[in-house]
């Protein structure tokens, strides 16, 4: 069972998906807009936030990036706009997935399902490895440079995770989406490239090891 957190200020919206939910064994609890969502983020721990974007007194993008000053919790986005700089808006502020409203409540448990597995997997103890001061924890989900951590948002890490698992591996763009984002993504290249662009800037000098393979994709190249 998740715990999981609609903010919407659509009671309908917030009605559809708390019934599928629910079905589905999920505890939900509902905020009407993204002050009470942060409020709530607060006091209580939830599995996944799911925030509208369009909601009074705090808008969703602005609740997610209050939320991701005290906690790493997964958020999906939910919107009427499907412009693509929303979405690359939102992933650039830590959102995990971005749905356009209208949208089929099956496929919003389906993502669900996938953030939450994700986030939730257990690695083996002590899973840690090093290139020079570059230094990546699996299992506490650190990462930090010359012994600094670094301020990855929760897709940077899913990112850079998968590149190091596969070392020396050329990995294209699609695959890239269907690994780490957990299905079929519905967008395109430039999701890639603006995490791959948003991760080296935070890797600093390790930036090198996370290499370009032009009208591909990229690998993460080390000894």
């Amino acid at each position: 069972m998740y715990k999981i957190l609609i903010a919407d200020d659509e009671q309908k919206i917030r009605e559809v998906l708390r019934e599928y939910a629910e079905y589905e064994g999920h505890q939900v609890t509902e905020a009407v807009d993204g002050m009470q969502a942060v409020e709530l983020a607060k006091q209580e721990d939830f599995d996944i936030i799911i925030l509208d974007i369009m909601m009074p007194r705090l808008d969703g993008f602005s609740a997610c990036k209050e939320i991701r000053k005290f906690k790493q919790t997964p958020v999906l986005m939910l919107s009427a706009r499907g412009e693509e700089y929303d979405k690359l808006f939102g992933f650039e502020i830590g959102a995990d997935d971005y749905v356009v409203k209208p949208f089929s409540p099956k496929e919003v448990l389906a993502r669900i399902n996938a953030i939450i597995k994700r986030n939730k997997q257990v690695d083996a103890p002590a899973d840690i490895v090093c290139f020079e001061g570059l230094e990546i924890n699996f299992t506490s989900r650190d990462v930090k440079i010359d012994g600094v951590k670094a301020n990855l948002t929760p897709k940077e890490y899913d990112l850079l995770f998968y590149l190091v698992r596969n070392k020396n591996i050329a990995l294209s763009r699609n695959k890239l989406l269907e690994e780490v984002w957990g299905y079929d993504f519905f967008g395109d290249d430039r999701t890639i490239d603006t995490h791959i662009k948003m991760l080296r800037n935070n890797l600093g000098p390790y930036r090198k090891y996370i290499v370009t393979l032009r009208g591909m994709g990229y690998k993460f190249e080390a000894d």
